[in-house]
């Protein structure tokens, strides 16, 4: 029972650091986090962050995977919905309330200006980009048994990069109606 408890927290310590660095992140870009700031945020010591992480890079690529891991849970089946459905939800979860908010789209831009900023950060982000569309080309041929799984790769590219100029240009004040059109848009891309 104590293995437990010293398990769960080391990995809410764990969790407030990754926090921590995605708001820095959101709130302030790379230049905005440091092994000290981090410490702060998340509320714990300086060497408690140094222990976890060895630098700002591998700190920073852990809170990439962090954010990749929920980004693949956007295009993740429920087991209990039809194939349509589940690509249909997919295709309007990028919509949620949630996504559209300026710390989330703030943070948006911050990983795709990553990718240029460093290697190690280049390769999370497309090993991200590359999971997030194979999942969602999955849901396409699962929806549509009839395309080639390369016809429904090519179509989830089609649609990530539509997804991905929406969260960009909600920012500058995109209204509700326009983000119903684009997600309309990329069903129709889906299932046509």
């Amino acid at each position: 029972m104590g293995d437990r408890v010293v398990d769960q927290k080391k990995i809410d310590r764990e969790e407030w650091i990754l926090d921590a660095v995605i708001s820095l992140l959101s709130q302030h870009g790379i230049s905005g986090v440091s092994m000290r700031a981090v410490a702060r945020e998340a509320g714990v010591a300086l060497g408690l962050v140094n222990y976890y992480y060895a630098d700002k890079v591998t700190l920073v690529g852990a809170a990439l995977r962090r954010i990749e891991e929920h980004d693949v849970t956007m295009v993740e089946p429920d087991p209990d919905s039809s194939p349509e459905d589940n690509l249909r939800a997919a295709l309007h979860r990028v919509a949620d309330t949630e996504f559209l908010t300026t710390e989330y789209l703030s943070l948006r831009l911050q990983l795709w200006a990553l990718a240029k900023a460093h290697p190690e950060y280049e390769e999370i982000n497309a090993a991200a980009q590359k999971r997030y569309r194979t999942a969602l080309a999955s849901l396409i041929h699962s929806a549509r048994p009839e395309l080639t799984e390369d016809e429904s790769a090519v179509r989830a590219t089609d649609i990530d990069i539509i997804q991905n100029g929406l969260w960009l240009t909600v920012l500058l004040g995109l209204d509700q109606e326009a983000v119903r059109r684009s997600v309309a848009l990329c069903e129709r891309l889906a299932f046509r």
